[in-house]
């Protein structure tokens, strides 16, 4: 699960690469280490314009996930003698997000899957951790660190991220993964981003039916990828 990317190369480059027509991420700043739930860019279908936009990586987790973790703290507090309204419990039970998707055919992401809630997430580097390796394995196209994209989905969504900041609506945003190629999967085996190199490839995820979309969901031909760091929370 890679939950650690880079992004480093400006504006200019990401929108001459993506062909967004629309700029409202301000002065953005070179970013070699982003988390989950942090703001990012994005290049997004908005209201018929290819935008380029910051949004909260980590789109909203499934109902049945969010039962099973309303029920357990209903099940602590209740143990306690504590009285509670289970379905306001339910309404506000933290949600920071799924980073990465690999079940397409899963009906709680097929209604991301149009158009209109299609995106893609410039990069630079992305990070698997294996603690035997050195921890965070930094993967890049090649050393001079290329532009690049993940093909995700985005959604505007109203929930709570966090205990503190309480109900909150925000734009989030997720990319897909699929199996790992020859160079990600000695150190992560189970999965590695859907990476688009080619501006027709991001044409076709951003505008194609879903059927002819998601045939991008496959791993990098074998030696696409190098290894650039090892055991560095951030990346050049």
């Amino acid at each position: 699960m890679c939950n650690l990317y880079s992004i480093t190369k400006g504006q200019a480059a990401i929108i001459e690469f993506t062909r967004a027509m629309r700029d409202t991420t301000g002065n953005l700043p070179s970013l070699p280490g982003i988390f989950p739930d942090y703001k990012a860019p994005v290049v997004a279908n908005r209201g018929g314009i290819r935008e380029l936009c910051l949004m909260r990586w980590g789109m909203p987790s499934s109902q049945r996930a969010l039962l099973d973790a309303a029920t357990k703290r209903a099940d602590k507090l209740r143990a306690k003698g504590t009285e509670l309204d289970f379905k306001e419990l339910l309404r506000r039970e933290p949600d920071s997000g799924v980073t990465n998707i690999r079940n397409t055919s899963s009906k709680h992401w097929k209604r991301w899957l149009g158009v209109e809630n299609r995106c893609v997430v410039p990069f630079t580097s992305f990070s698997e951790f294996n603690k035997a390796e050195g921890g965070d394995i930094w993967f890049a196209l090649d050393d001079s660190r290329p532009l690049a994209v993940f093909a995700g989905v985005w959604t505007n969504w109203t929930s709570v991220r966090k205990v503190k900041e309480g109900e909150t609506t925000n734009d989030l945003f997720g990319f897909l993964t699929t199996e790992p190629n020859d160079v990600v999967a000695p150190i992560h085996a189970k999965a590695m981003p859907v990476i688009l190199t080619k501006r027709d490839e991001i044409e076709v995820w951003l505008t194609a039916p879903a059927e002819e979309a998601l045939k991008l969901q496959r791993p990098l031909p074998g030696g696409a990828l190098k290894i650039g760091a090892r055991g560095e929370k951030y990346d050049q």
